[in-house]
């Protein structure tokens, strides 16, 4: 289950850092991309050297590498993992982690990771039992975090009890598991649209609207961490996506967009039309830069395809198709409107009205009305929270 897959292992100071070594080793046997990052502390312990060697990639410590000063970009790590095995794991740094410290690189990556989380503590047994320690634990249970429990047994200070990390080979096992049992959709092909189109004027200028794809985006990204493989037909945006399993049509035009839609979503088993895609599109397009001589500037525009009611034509009953309606004034019959004309299995509504949801946030709020017209609506959330929600939905109809 980790062959191919992108796994930063993440070293803090204790006594069973030790353990790391053949914990990077097993899995880049299984053939995982593995990563290492550590504190300062966990340096004490195991040299970056051997963990470099073992990982077959630098083993980062700080923010920037004193001898080429280049920087250790922790967003770009934190999106690049499939997963993020924090081993051992102090009772500082759980500390940390549960109350939003961020004062290391490997801090940083935690705050920074879209990818699950395994956490495998390693510490004394009093400090283990500690009220404070199993609080942070429980508050990291509840940011969707997974602990690997320590075992029982000798620990280094000459007590007996939990606190032990778990051996390598175990915590390889617990995530190889739990990666099966989340990819929930594996074998399945999406396809997604993201983005906006842009029909041009003339060879400067072109009509857009202010969708910045990251929805789209998110949910590319959810889609392919639990096993699918996803296409992501998208419009101009300043978002890039890394992940083996998306394959990114990068198209500029409603009709773009129409053909490659039309091109993949036979082979698709669910196709997530999120792009914000024009209306309209310019009749004549000037060939040269048009010059501001006259008072007024008339352009007839001429109705774009239909990409969703087409695709909902030729959709097949093993087929989802879900759309996207983005309101402003009488949200919910608009949106079941739509999903009745299009032949919709789904439908997210989002309004305008509502703050913190539309184009160009992080965050959203949708409800979801199935072709039943039972509605769920959820709270403002992240995009990438959001994304789960959607996804949810899809494997429960799957």
């Amino acid at each position: 289950m980790l062959k191919d897959k992108n796994i930063i292992i993440a070293v803090c100071g204790s006594i069973a850092a030790y353990k790391a070594a053949e914990l990077v080793r097993l899995c880049v046997k299984a053939g995982a991309q593995v990563r290492v990052v550590m504190t300062a502390d966990a340096t004490a312990f195991i040299s970056p050297l051997t963990l470099a060697t073992l990982s077959q990639n630098p083993a980062w410590v700080n923010y920037y590498t004193s001898e080429t000063g280049e920087w250790n970009n922790h967003v770009e790590l934190g999106l690049w993992a499939h997963c993020l095995i924090i081993a051992p794991a102090t009772a500082n740094t759980i500390g940390k982690m549960a109350n939003g410290i961020c004062d290391n690189l490997l801090l940083a990556v935690y705050l920074s990771a879209k990818c699950p989380v395994y956490i495998a503590p390693a510490m004394d047994v009093d400090m283990w039992k500690h009220p404070s320690t199993q609080h942070n634990i429980q508050k990291l249970i509840s940011y969707n975090n997974t602990i690997i429990q320590p075992d029982y047994g000798q620990l280094a200070s000459g007590l007996t009890g939990q606190g032990r990390l778990a051996e390598p080979e175990n915590i390889l096992s617990f995530v190889s598991n739990n990666i099966q049992k989340s990819l929930l959709l594996k074998g399945k092909n999406i396809l997604i649209s993201a983005g906006p189109t842009q029909e041009s004027i003339d060879p400067v200028r072109f009509i857009s609207n202010q969708s910045t794809g990251k929805m789209g985006y998110a949910i590319a990204q959810y889609c392919a961490n639990v096993g699918a493989q996803v296409t992501l037909i998208s419009g101009p945006t300043a978002l890039s996506i890394q992940h083996q399993n998306i394959k990114k049509i990068d198209v500029i035009t409603a009709n773009d967009m129409f053909t490659a839609l039309h091109q993949y979503f036979a082979g698709a088993d669910a196709c997530i039309m999120c792009a914000a895609v024009a209306d309209y599109t310019v009749k004549d397009i000037a060939n040269q830069k048009i010059k501001k001589n006259e008072q007024n500037l008339t352009l007839e525009l001429v109705k774009t395809k239909d990409i969703l009611a087409s695709l909902g034509k030729i959709k097949t009953d093993k087929q989802l198709l879900i759309g996207f309606a983005l309101e402003t004034n009488d949200e919910e019959n608009n949106a079941i409107k739509k999903l009745k004309q299009k032949n919709l299995d789904l439908i997210i509504l989002n309004s305008l009205n509502d703050d913190g949801a539309g184009f160009k946030t992080d965050t959203n709020k949708i409800t979801i009305i199935d072709k039943n017209l039972h509605k769920t609506t959820f709270s403002l959330k992240s995009k990438h929270e959001v994304a789960k929600d959607i996804c949810t939905k899809i494997i429960e109809l799957f």
